[in-house]
């Protein structure tokens, strides 16, 4: 999100070249629409906004939102960098810069936070409906087509958060690894964790797949871990 139009567009083509899925944002309302609407691993915020201020847009969006924030501002000085980080930015670029430099830093917080905001599932005053199926993520309960209340464990619905947040998306077994932390020890997908993930899809696909064995909702993409390729509509509880 920048408020110079021409910059910002500048941005957005120059993250598409380098492979990132990229959209401009003009306003507070534009971010929070587009949380709202799907997954979200990454939010570039200009502190200087015309009537709005950056900072208080980071501080906002910590409230509900922990998907990694970057500000960036002409404003460098050490106490408007501690500003930022203050209110909860992950990282602080000045202006001007080197866009290569944006890159790096973009992979570097990426890096650090392996996706698991995004993965996670943060939302959790949203009911879900998805192939006649209803999950209620405050209540955490998960309503089968024929209305009959369906028990999962508790790691079975953080799988199913995750997957509700990323319909249509392939999540590898790190990924996931990285949301539910399988292993207790930060989700690091070891041989130990990737089988552990196997067996946790398995049993999810017991209880939501009227054939487990030829799963039509959860899927695995080959080579790559898992996806939900089912549409998923999401309301407030």
């Amino acid at each position: 999100m920048d408020d110079d139009a021409d910059m910002r567009g500048m941005m957005t083509e120059f993250l598409h070249k380098h492979g990132f899925i990229a959209h401009g944002a003009n306003s507070r309302e534009d971010i929070k629409a587009a949380l709202a609407a799907g997954r979200v691993d990454m939010i570039l915020l200009d502190v200087m906004l015309g009537d709005e201020n950056g900072v208080e847009i980071c501080r906002d969006l910590r409230r509900d939102e922990d998907v990694p924030i970057i500000l960036v501002s002409a404003l460098s000085a050490d106490h408007q960098r501690m500003a930022g980080y203050e209110v909860g930015a992950d990282d602080y670029i000045a202006k001007p810069f080197n866009p290569d430099l944006l890159i790096a830093r973009v992979k570097a917080v990426l890096a650090r936070t392996r996706r698991a905001a995004s993965l996670s599932h943060r939302r959790r005053t949203k009911v879900f409906r998805f192939a006649g199926w209803t999950y209620d993520a405050k209540r955490d309960e998960v309503i089968s087509p024929d209305g009959y209340q369906v028990s999962l464990s508790r790691r079975e619905h953080a799988l199913l958060q995750a997957l509700l947040a990323n319909p249509f998306i392939p999540l590898t077994r790190a990924e996931i690894a990285a949301t539910l932390d399988v292993t207790g020890e930060g989700g690091h997908e070891d041989e130990a964790s990737g089988r552990a993930i196997d067996m946790l899809v398995g049993r999810l696909r017991s209880k939501i797949e009227d054939d487990p064995k030829a799963p039509v909702m959860l899927r695995t993409e080959r080579g790559v871990g898992y996806v939900l390729a089912v549409d998923v509509t999401a309301e407030d509880a």
